[in-house]
């Protein structure tokens, strides 16, 4: 089973399932290390002996936020120097990253680890309504409408203009 894998497997999916084990393992945890992860991915043995790729993904190929060079997934944020978690829609990325790969293809993954992009999918709606429940900003979203409720948005802003010159 594990010499398919040695073939067939992208460092970057490697790095993603080893992250993704991390998350599930250790719910409570925000992010891990560079070092936890490589750890992890050395520990889980998709590839052995562990590919030298693996860091190098982990600090920067797979970092949304962090410019591509060249490698340009979206797959970890660095949520402070030296820390990692998996990427989530809604997280910001930099540009050149856009429409860029997020998980792996279902197809990619190595026989008894499909069931983490389920995980994953889960976690990741979990993580946004948490957010939008404690962000106080998102919680204002349509508190002004009152302010035009009786008129168009348009109608609003000529009526609020008026006078200017």
């Amino acid at each position: 089973m594990k010499s398919q894998t040695l073939t067939k497997l992208k460092v970057a999916d490697e790095v993603w399932i080893a992250t993704a084990l991390l998350h599930r393992e250790h719910p409570a945890a925000p992010d891990f290390s560079i070092d936890e992860i490589v750890d992890r991915a050395r520990r889980e043995g998709l590839h052995e002996p562990l590919r030298p790729g693996v860091y190098v993904h982990v600090v920067l190929h797979c970092v949304a936020n962090r410019a591509p060079n060249p490698g340009r997934y979206c797959m970890l944020v660095e949520t402070s120097e030296g820390r990692r978690r998996l990427f989530r829609r809604g997280d910001a990325y930099h540009p050149a990253r856009a429409d860029s790969k997020i998980s792996p293809d279902p197809r990619d993954m190595p026989s008894g680890y499909a069931d983490l992009l389920d995980w994953y999918r889960d976690w990741s709606i979990a993580a946004s309504r948490k957010l939008i429940e404690t962000d106080p900003l998102l919680q204002a979203r349509g508190s002004g409408k009152h302010l035009w409720a009786d008129e168009h948005a348009d109608e609003y802003v000529r009526r609020l203009r008026e006078g200017w010159e």
